[in-house]
This record gives structure tokens, sequence and C-alpha cells, in this order.
């Protein structure tokens, strides 16, 4: 019988299996300078795969002036904790690069913050990956 309302839905993605999960993000060129993309939320407990997360340029961007993505927790003013001023410029995956604790303690929102300036860019195709583990064991 449906009641209109809508099935619960856990905040994070949660997977029982110990196995590496990911969040994706495709984004392109269209976006505008300074543009916040909400990637997911990971559970509290979580390890993020550094090596394994980054931004994987398919076509590279062409604005004129600014062509690189910062990486983070939500709660970061710069949305740049896990990564900063990616690149956008060359084919490839590019790597999460900051010298943090990639240990999350609690559920946490991750976002990128695009820069994309000066002349409008006409080329541009990306995917934000994050691969994590959660802590299944306790």
């Amino acid at each position: 019988m449906a009641t209109n309302t809508a099935p619960l839905v856990p905040p994070a993605r949660h997977n029982a299996a110990n196995v590496v999960q990911f969040l994706r993000y495709d984004f392109d060129y269209t976006l505008a300078d300074q543009t916040t993309l909400t990637i997911g939320t990971i559970p509290a407990g979580s390890l993020i795969y550094k090596t394994l997360s980054g931004v994987q340029v398919s076509t590279v961007f062409n604005a004129g002036t600014n062509n690189y993505v910062d990486i983070g927790a939500s709660t970061d003013s710069g949305t740049n904790n896990f990564a900063t001023q990616l690149s956008l410029l060359a084919l490839g995956l590019i790597a999460f690069d900051e010298a943090v604790s990639y240990y999350v303690a609690d559920e946490t929102k991750i976002q990128a913050l695009v820069h994309l300036s000066g002349t409008a860019a006409t080329t541009g195709v990306g995917q934000i990956v994050v691969a994590y583990v959660e802590n299944n064991d306790n």
C-alpha cells in the first residue's frame, strides 16, 4: 500500500562489505568560475585513499586564466583540505596533494570548488573521484 512517504535513505553511502568504495562527480567547462560542487557524503570512520582520489581530466580545460579545482570537506573554508589547485590542463588522474590525515572521524560531505576564469573555456571534461573504505570492523 502506498503511503506517500519517502523511504528512509542513509545520508552517506554504506556497503557492509570491506571493499573500496567511490564517490564520482562529472563536470565540464560550462561551469562558472568559483562553482562549488557537492560530490557526496562518506560515513564516519572512513579512510580516504589519497592516491586513488583526485580529478580525472578526460578533455583538457582551456579557460584563459585559471583552470583548476580544489577538493575537500565542506567544513573547510576553502574546500581544499584534500587537494589544492589540481590542474585541469593535462589529461589523466591528478591525485589529491595535501599532506593531511585522510581519516574521516565524522560523516563528511565532500565538495569541490572549480576555478575557470579569464577567457571563457570552450573545452574541458573531468571526473572527480573520491576512493574510501568504511570502518566496518567496529
